[in-house]
């Protein structure tokens, strides 16, 4: 049997904040929230004091998960777009490229993915940036679309975007991230239909996916933890990309580039 990579699948169009801030308002994405919650409920386990970073959009969840929390950060990808979060308060947003995190080594005790790792333009770069700055024992919360689900096939939902997983991939590339894959979850077993006569029986059809098709969920949710190994010198990565801030004035630095180059200054007695 042939097996599929997890690199030979092309992503789809990324998510945009615009686009998530509207789908989360909606009532399927409140329906969605809450069938995420109970998956993530079931594998979270709770840390005393720990230190909580959300990557890729995971502001619904960071104020349930992250209210005992000594430190909460929301970093939101640069292809993605960012918001301010918490609404009152100082701002714990900030904007980021996912390989390339403002975070010393092993400074954090969790990190909570959605909207994320199906976007990366590397997943495993992506997902050793994790490792790195995840505390020896830290755990890496992921929430990613089921490619075997019904919600990957549309693309009206945030889950019809980017580059779905199977069980198999997923435990592939965290294994392949010197991550150790434990307790899996699935959520999103109803329908992704804005009717509201579907979306009434949400929670009988979810209750009865959950027990008789589970592996036609919408999303996969998986706790890994941080794998300590004997590290081997490698290569410097060099940057791929640049992001050059949108109100930068380009057009004096050309005009600038475009003038002739003053001729050198004559000596004396030439």
């Amino acid at each position: 049997m042939q097996r599929h990579c997890v690199a030979d699948t092309v992503p789809r169009m990324n998510a945009d904040i615009v686009d998530l801030r509207a789908f989360y308002a909606s009532l399927l994405g409140r329906l969605a929230e809450r069938s995420i919650t109970m998956a993530l409920s079931s594998v979270w386990a709770k840390l005393a004091n720990e230190r909580l970073v959300g990557l890729g959009y995971a502001v619904p969840w960071l104020e349930r998960f992250g209210a005992d929390s000594e430190r909460v950060l929301a970093f939101m990808p640069a292809a993605q777009g960012a918001v301010n979060w918490p609404p009152a308060g100082p701002s714990a947003t900030a904007l980021v490229f996912e390989e390339e995190l403002p975070l010393v080594d092993a400074s954090v005790d969790r990190v909570l993915m959605v909207h994320a790792l199906e976007h990366a333009e590397n997943p495993r770069e992506t997902l050793k940036e994790i490792w790195r700055v995840l505390a020896p024992g830290g755990r890496l919360v992921l929430v990613v679309p089921n490619r075997r689900g019904l919600w990957a096939r549309f693309e009206h939902t945030p889950f019809g975007t980017g580059r779905p997983y199977s069980r198999s991939q997923l435990t592939e590339v965290l294994r392949d991230a010197n991550f150790t894959p434990g307790a899996f979850a699935d959520a999103l077993h109803f329908p992704p239909s804005k009717r509201r006569s579907v979306m009434r029986l949400h929670q009988v059809v979810e209750s009865a996916g959950r027990r008789f098709w589970p592996i036609f969920a919408g999303v996969l949710v998986v706790e890994a933890q941080k794998r300590l190994y004997q590290g081997l010198p490698s290569p410097a990565r060099a940057s791929r990309r640049v992001f050059v801030p949108v109100l930068t004035p380009q057009g004096a630095t050309r005009a600038m580039r475009a003038m002739p180059a003053a001729a050198p200054a004559r000596r004396k007695g030439e």
